[in-house]
């Protein structure tokens, strides 16, 4: 029996526009709170993006890939960097290789230097809401650290992913978030070990839980799940060997689709 949804935002529950049928949604979701099933929405975005998306609702919303828990407009829990360890990785980062097109994520806010490109600091408005210009990365303000954000230009930095795993082995995971999109994170705060924390407090089982993803880094996500669907638009073949079944593309509401037809018995 499923009593719980999770969904991923980018290239899943959300089109190419970065939209979705929003009366459609609220009628799924009326139905959902009234059988009991929680609904989950899972993003490497910030709280303050994924609010900006569903306003405030009675559901629940795992941040940053798994380490900022919001349940509906209050805090849940949260899980940050030892903080020598993260300006050593920052610092590996802009002063070791160079890249000051970084994106800082704390609890509080984001952070991104002031002298990068407008087109830079364009993009970043886009995903974080919260996010402030500084003017230093060796001098971070006062917050509690739990990820980075970056594109990785592999004609520059071909190994770079691999030496920083090497270098910092036991204090971060790197996940893509699609191409060579890049977000360091703790390890053992992914997406999944997040929805298991949150099944173990509700007493639920993996099998209460259906789950929708499009690529690498929801692979945990999807593996926990025993009703759980990749979009026909990913491009990781990968995923159609984990996931338990296919759902609609994200550009056909793929998502909304299969909830109507599994869970709501629409036919």
């Amino acid at each position: 029996m499923i009593k719980a949804i999770a969904v991923y935002m980018d290239g899943t529950f959300l089109d190419t526009n970065k939209q979705f049928d929003q009366s459609r949604f609220e009628e799924i979701f009326k139905k959902l709170k009234d059988k009991g099933i929680i609904f989950i929405v899972v993003s490497g975005n910030q709280y303050a993006k994924l609010k900006s998306i569903f306003g405030v609702r009675d559901m629940f919303f795992i941040s940053k890939n798994g380490v900022v828990i919001y349940k509906g407009n209050e805090m849940y829990s949260y899980c940050s960097f030892n903080r020598d360890i993260f300006q050593s990785v920052v610092d590996d980062l802009n002063i070791n290789n160079k890249i000051d097109q970084l994106i800082i994520c704390g609890v509080k806010s984001a952070y991104i230097l002031k002298n990068t490109s407008e087109n830079f600091k364009e993009d970043a408005r886009l995903y974080y809401h919260q996010l402030e210009e500084i003017d230093s990365l060796q001098a971070l303000p006062d917050d509690d650290y739990v990820k980075i954000a970056f594109n990785l230009n592999r004609e520059t930095h071909p190994r770079l992913d691999k030496e920083l795993g090497e270098i910092f082995k036991d204090s971060i995971k790197l996940v893509s978030s699609g191409r060579d999109s890049i977000d360091i994170i703790m390890p053992n705060m992914t997406k999944g070990q997040a929805l298991t924390r949150l099944l173990n407090e509700w007493n639920m089982s993996p099998d209460d839980l259906m789950a929708f993803g499009d690529a690498n880094n929801d692979i945990d996500m999807l593996e926990l799940a025993k009703h759980s669907y990749v979009m026909a638009n990913s491009e990781d073949a990968l995923l159609c060997d984990i996931a338990s079944a296919v759902a609609p593309s994200n550009d056909e509401q793929g998502v909304l689709t299969t909830i109507e037809k599994v869970v709501l018995g629409y036919s």
